[in-house]
This record gives structure tokens, sequence and C-alpha cells, in this order.
């Protein structure tokens, strides 16, 4: 019995059909299956009680008898309004009083439902003012009904739970000086023309205007959308709705730029008429009588080389930033999404699209930068090493874009003719300079005052046009101001750096880099004026936010992954 007892406890023979085993480490099948079982008890949730049960509906209940109480009186005020202007023939007005108090109310009440709502309307916001509103401007602010309330409540939140507001502190003092410097330019220059009694002069007449207002609004457009920061910071907590963002972002571009290639196609068929039976200089012109399926005003004269399609704004130039900066958030999504096999791909084709309408808008612009920026972001994220993901990318933008020149080699052919014609008539870079010196010829020091070259708040005042943002922010508020504007972005850029090279994610890393750039290229344009109006201001400001909370998002996911490790070993 003791020998069969010590012949069982001997090792045995090691052989090709009994290789060595460490009995310590769990089999790689094992591991799987383990994890598996672990995911799914994450996933299961505990069956609840009845207590619990009946607990939970009463919550809800409480929770839905607040929410009509909170509601009920801001209905009744919304219908006061709307009744009092529908008796006095205003239907629009009327519409927008009942709407837009229980807009605002909700987004007051649910912060983050109004933040979301804002960047999804956003993009449309054209297109519901001039199809639906008939033009009416109020509906240009609709857009503020969402933002304003939901920025008021989460700065209420941030003081009752003493959660830092200035969620940069190195912000604070170009921060501080800009506000003093705006402050100075609005007591030197907006408030002494107020009380002359002809400080406007049109066609030899005195025409009275509001420069307080024009500064108020000038003021409003200059740094309104800054508090933004604070919006994208808050509003995501977690990685799940950083892709969310991101996702969301794809699929307003699809959809835009699939009404931009339909009103383009009406336009070309002959559905719409555009601008071509005009006459004269109007054949030049953008009208809103032209205005075709989306949008406002566009201009499509085919027969002289003139077109320029609004998608779903108001105006055609801001058609063209909005393509600008899709290029920058479609591109992140490509190349960072976590969804390999569907949210990659659909972030391409969304790629794909805005360079298509970069086409076909007219814009040069758009058809100059959307591919220069792309260039760009592969050089400075670093993703041009990763050529196993690129040569896809690449290969597809290339097949569409070679499918759309051979099936209208018209359209490429203006559209490249009328890029050099402009660049001959007038090279961007002459234009700046002469931007600058103009700007600089008179008083350097306070400028003209707050929104003497705002273009949305010419309704209040005379306004001059500067197409340059530099030159325009010096001419406003003088050199010192626009310097200290200088300094802020700036010092954005610089923590924005920081800020993405600590990320350890490598998604969340080739996200950051791709809205860094974004902050890179915006921060230090002086070409036109895309961070005075949406899309940009809203995108550039909001985006910054979302930059700085990457580094939290990044640690709850090395903790993530830390505990799994833990749970699989």
């Amino acid at each position: 019995m003791q020998i069969g007892v010590i012949y069982q406890t001997l090792p045995v023979p090691l052989s090709k059909e009994n290789p060595p085993r460490n009995i310590m480490a769990p089999t790689k099948s094992k591991a799987k299956k383990k994890k598996k079982k672990n995911k799914k008890q994450q996933n299961e949730k505990p069956k609840l009680s009845k207590k619990e049960i009946r607990q939970r509906q009463k919550q809800r209940q409480k929770e839905i008898k607040e929410f009509i109480q909170f509601l009920l009186p801001f209905t009744a005020l919304g219908l006061l309004l709307g009744g009092a202007f529908y008796a006095i023939d205003e239907p629009k007005l009327a519409l927008a009083g009942c709407g837009g108090t229980i807009v605002m109310a909700l987004s007051y009440k649910y912060w983050r439902m109004g933040m979301w709502l804002f960047l999804i309307y956003m993009p449309f916001a054209g297109t519901v003012t001039y199809w639906i509103a008939g033009g009416n401007a109020i509906f240009q602010l609709a857009k503020d009904g969402f933002y304003i309330p939901a920025l008021m409540r989460l700065v209420q939140r941030c003081l009752q739970t003493n959660t830092p507001i200035l969620i940069v502190k190195q912000l604070k003092t170009p921060l501080t000086l800009l506000l003093i410097v705006c402050a100075l330019s609005i007591i030197m220059g907006n408030i002494p023309d107020q009380f002359d009694p002809c400080s406007w002069e049109k066609n030899g007449r005195c025409v009275p205007e509001q420069p307080i207002l024009l500064g108020i609004l000038g003021l409003k457009v200059f740094i309104g959308y800054i508090p933004l920061m604070l919006c994208g910071y808050y509003l995501i907590r977690n990685k799940k709705e950083l892709l969310f963002l991101g996702r969301l972002h794809v699929v307003l571009a699809i959809i835009c730029c699939c009404l931009g290639a339909m009103q383009y196609y009406m336009l070309d068929s002959g559905r719409c008429v555009g601008t071509r039976n005009l006459s004269g200089e109007d054949l030049f012109k953008a009208t809103l009588e032209a205005k075709c399926l989306v949008g406002g005003s566009l201009l499509f004269s085919p027969q002289v080389n003139m077109i320029r399609l609004p998608g779903t704004f108001v105006a055609p130039w801001q058609w063209a930033w909005f393509l600008i900066a899709n290029a920058f958030l479609t591109f992140a999504s490509a190349f960072s999404d976590s969804s390999r096999l569907i949210w990659r791909p659909i972030s391409m084709v969304a790629m794909g699209l805005v360079f298509l309408n970069a086409v076909i808008s007219g814009q040069r612009i758009a058809l100059a930068l959307v591919p220069t920026v792309t260039v760009i972001l592969l050089v400075l994220t670093g993703q041009i090493a990763n050529l196993k993901r690129f040569i896809p990318i690449g290969v597809g933008l290339g097949l569409l874009l070679v499918g759309a020149a051979t099936s209208n080699p018209e359209v490429v052919q203006q559209r490249i003719d009328s890029f050099v014609e402009r660049w001959q008539k007038s090279p961007p870079h002459q234009f700046i300079v002469h931007q600058f010196d103009w700007a600089t010829k008179d008083d350097l020091l306070f400028g003209e005052g707050v929104g003497r070259a705002t273009n949305a708040a010419r309704i209040f005042g005379d306004t001059s046009l500067v197409e340059t943002y530099y030159p325009k922010i010096i001419y406003e508020i003088g050199l010192p101001g626009a310097l200290v504007f200088l300094a802020l972005v700036t010092t954005l850029v610089v923590v924005g750096w920081k800020t993405y090279r600590s990320l350890k994610d490598p998604n969340i890393s080739s996200y950051g880099a791709s809205l860094w750039v974004f902050l890179l290229c915006i921060s230090y344009n002086t070409y036109y004026y895309p961070l005075d109006v949406d899309p940009v201001a809203v995108y550039y400001w909001f985006f910054a936010g979302v930059l700085f909370k990457l580094p939290v998002i990044d640690r709850q996911e090395m903790e993530r992954k830390k505990q799994e490790e833990e749970e699989e070993s």
C-alpha cells in the first residue's frame, strides 16, 4: 500500500503528449471565461425586492409631480406672452414667446439637456430662421435660449457646491485684463457717442443710434461664448459621454452635408433657380430670394462662375467655416473612436462628405483649408506614422474625390479657376496687411468702441466692415486689447498642449491632439472672423473645455483597466 501511494505521488515523465503546465497560472481559455464571467456579473442588474420597487415607483411619481409643478407656471406665462403677440398680429413672435419661455425654463431646470439641444440646434438655426420662422431675426438668437439658462444653472450649482468656475487658473489674468480693456473701450468710445446727437451720418443726414446697446451686443459677440469652456468641462463626465459627443457631431456633419449636397443638386438640375436669371451686379450677390431647400441667402450664377452655397446656415461663409471645423471633428472620431468596425468607418464617410461639400459649395476658403487641415492634423497628431489606418482613409477619400471630379469636371475646373482668380486679384497676405494698416491708422489705445466693427450689432448704429479678425479687434478695443486677447488664446494653446501631452490612453490622447490642433489653428487665424460667429465661436470655446476635462477621463480609464487586470489575475 505504501509503495502504491509513493508511486502515485511521483511526477509523470514529460513528453509531447504530456507537456509541462504551470498549475499556478490559469490557462488562456480559463482567463477568457473568467473575464466574460466578470463582465456578465457587472452587466447583470441585482434583483430588486418588492419594497425597493415600490420605493422607486414613489420616487418616479414624485419627480413627475415636481416636473409638472415646475413647468405649469412657465407654460402659463408662455401662453400669455404668445396670446399677447398674437393679438397684435404677430404670429411668429407669438410662437417665439410661447415656445421660448418653455424652452428656457426646461434648459434652466435640466442644464445638461439644454446644452445637448444647443449643440444639436445650432447647425440648423439658419434653416429654422428662414424656412420656418420666415426670416424673423429673433429666431437667430433662439440657440441662446438653450445656452444662457443652462449656463446660469451650471454657475449656480458651482457656487452652491464650491466647485471651481474658472477651470484653467492660468486664464485668470488675461481674462481679467480683457474685461478691463473692454470696459475702458465702452467708457471712452461708446458712452461719449451716446450723447452725440449726430454720431452717425448716412446720406448726409444724422441718423439716431444707440452706441451703448451697440457696445453691449458687440461685447456679447466678442466674449459671450467664452463661458462655454465651463459648460464643455462639466457636461462631459466620462469616456462614454466623450464618445457620444464625437459621434453626435459626426451624425450632424453627415446630415448637414447631405442636405448641402441636395441643395447643390436642386440648383444644378434647375429645380431651384438661384440667381442665374438675374442680370448685372445681381449675378454676383447672394440673396435670400434665391434660397433653396435649406439655409438662407445663396448665390448660384454658374454662367459667370459664381456659386456660394449656405448649406443649412444663414450665410455661405458660415457654411464654409462649419465644413472647416468639421474637418477637425470628423478626423478626431475617425482616428480616435473606440468602435473600429462601426463608428470609425462612419466618421470616414463624414470626412468624405465634408471634402465633397468643400468642392461644390463654391467657398474658396473651404476648398483650400479642408484638405490643408487634414494634412496638418496627420502631421501634428502623429497619425501619419500609422500608415495602416491612414491608407484606407486616403484611398477612400481619393476615390471619392476622383469620382466626383470625373463625373463633374466642369465644377472642379470652375472651383480651381475661381480660387486662382481670387488669389491673383487679392492675395490673402496682402489683404491682411492692408487691413492691419487701415485699423492702426487712428486711435490705438482704446479703439473706436466695442461693437463698431461687429456686423451683428449694426442694428444699433454705424459699423465698419473689417474682414480680418485681429485688425477688427484693434479697431474696436485698440492695440492693447488685441495684445491681451492674443495672450489669452496663447495661454489656452500652451495649457492645452500640456494637457493633451499628459494623456496616457491612446484613443483619448489622439482625440485630445485633434482638439488641440483645432485650438491652435483657430487661435492665430486672422483671415475673416470665425471667432465672432457660430459655429466656430461655439466649437472653439466648448471643445477647449472638453480638452481640459480629458485628464480626468483618462484617469478613470486607467483605473478601470487596472481594476480589470486585478480581477483577471
